[in-house]
């Protein structure tokens, strides 16, 4: 490997770790306004709506970090055999 590819290596990985942290921090805030108990107030609804936003296009970034790399394989479908002819329908 070139100490360019593993530059890059490197600061994917970075990437990755970075938005699955920055994911979770939103979480930790759902989990303070239930602690609360101040989920049933009309901030604590919005407030919660802003963080799982927050958290869902962060851990979006992740997954599609993950993919692109090829480490979800196992969630792709998995090619069909040859597809089998028809049995010929006899003509009349």
């Amino acid at each position: 490997m070139t100490e360019r590819h593993q530059w890059q290596r490197l600061l994917l990985a970075g990437t990755l770790l970075i938005s699955v942290l920055l994911g979770s921090i939103p979480l930790a805030g759902i989990g303070w306004i239930i602690v609360t108990k101040t989920i049933t107030t009309v901030d604590g609804l919005f407030m919660s709506l802003i963080l799982l936003t927050l958290s869902g296009i962060f851990f979006l970034n992740a997954f599609l970090e993950l993919r692109d790399r090829g480490s979800l394989a196992f969630l792709q479908k998995k090619k069909a055999g040859p597809a089998k002819e028809p049995p010929a329908s006899k003509a009349g």
